[in-house]
């Protein structure tokens, strides 16, 4: 049996494996083919993963990157009990040495591992930069009035505000949700950036592995306020995608959905991720719903064929001022 299809099977039955390195995550924003997988056993037993994306650019670069809509890849480690920190350590650096191992060539490698990831030094002895960025979470989803408590008073102000105007709504199908994402981001003067049959595949998948839902707001005259589309595994859920039209940001129903979701989650899950961001209006936001700032690491690496096309553009881009 190869790598995945142990991969596939080991899926089945080990539920901490992150959403976005599940194989059925994988088949719907790869395609089937274009994914693999590196594995570590120990006594019969996977105790290590890395699944890994490789798409070859026009000049025929090979890249090893983050598949659109995936927010974190990178390593999954089983430790066994009552390890001591020190083996911890040691046990970190021999299994990411046996997945670098296995990873076929690449010119460029950039991953965001989750957060559950804290020694990358391995990583770095193999030659790999590392770039922090954080994400937001609401660690603790069992009690929605403590929720709603630590939201910012601007945050429940427009819960008040909106549920007196507009009604919220599950299941909005998929071709209406990237229309309406299409277009509310046409207003603020930009491009939706993945296709539509990208996005149909998602959705369609999270909806049979009952790990997605979307939820809007409608006001009386039918006009969409604001969408989520939330995807989840057993220990956290993600708001994946946010669609708010500014004629109608305002009035602030995209908080109410944000505690709608949170509340028809908490019995599905553990965590809520706002998927973070490094953008400064964005975090001020995420910062109000009272979520946790916790650290991730974003990994890179290059190939000697790559680095002088890379640190070349980035120059050039620098001398003209770009």
């Amino acid at each position: 049996m190869n790598n995945k299809n142990s991969y596939r099977q080991f899926c089945q039955t080990e539920p901490s494996i992150p959403i976005f390195s599940k194989d059925w995550w994988l088949d719907a924003v790869c395609g089937e083919d274009n994914w693999d997988v590196a594995l570590v056993e120990k006594g019969g037993n996977i105790v290590a993963t890395m699944p890994y994306y490789i798409r070859t650019n026009k000049i025929g670069l090979k890249l090893m990157v983050q598949p659109q809509l995936t927010q974190t890849l990178g390593p999954w480690i089983s430790y066994p009990q009552n390890q001591k920190y020190e083996k911890k350590l040691s046990f970190d650096k021999q299994i990411i040495n046996a997945l670098l191992e296995q990873l076929p060539q690449y010119d460029y490698f950039a991953q965001n591992f989750h957060y559950s990831i804290t020694n990358w030094l391995p990583f770095y002895w193999k030659g790999f930069q590392q770039t922090t960025r954080y994400t937001y979470i609401i660690d603790d989803l069992t009690n929605h009035d403590t929720i709603l408590k630590e939201f910012s008073s601007a945050k429940r102000k427009n819960i008040r505000k909106s549920s007196q105007i507009v009604e919220v709504k599950f299941d909005l199908p998929a071709d209406l949700f990237y229309n309406n994402h299409k277009m509310t981001l046409l207003k603020q003067g930009s491009k939706i950036s993945y296709s539509f049959e990208l996005f149909e595949r998602i959705y369609k998948t999270a909806y049979e592995h009952n790990s997605g839902k979307t939820i809007y707001a409608v006001d009386k005259e039918s006009n969409i306020h604001c969408a989520l589309f939330v995807v989840w595994y057993e220990k956290s859920a993600y708001d994946l995608i946010s669609t708010i039209d500014p004629d109608f940001r305002n009035i602030g129903a995209a908080t109410l959905l944000v505690y709608e979701i949170i509340k028809y989650v908490s019995s599905l899950t553990e965590k809520f991720d706002f998927e973070g961001s490094m953008i400064e209006e964005v975090e001020n936001s995420f910062r109000q719903f009272g979520a946790k700032q916790v650290p991730y690491f974003a990994v890179s690496n290059m190939s000697r064929r790559m680095a002088p096309l890379y640190y070349g553009r980035k120059l050039m881009r620098s001398l003209l001022g770009k």
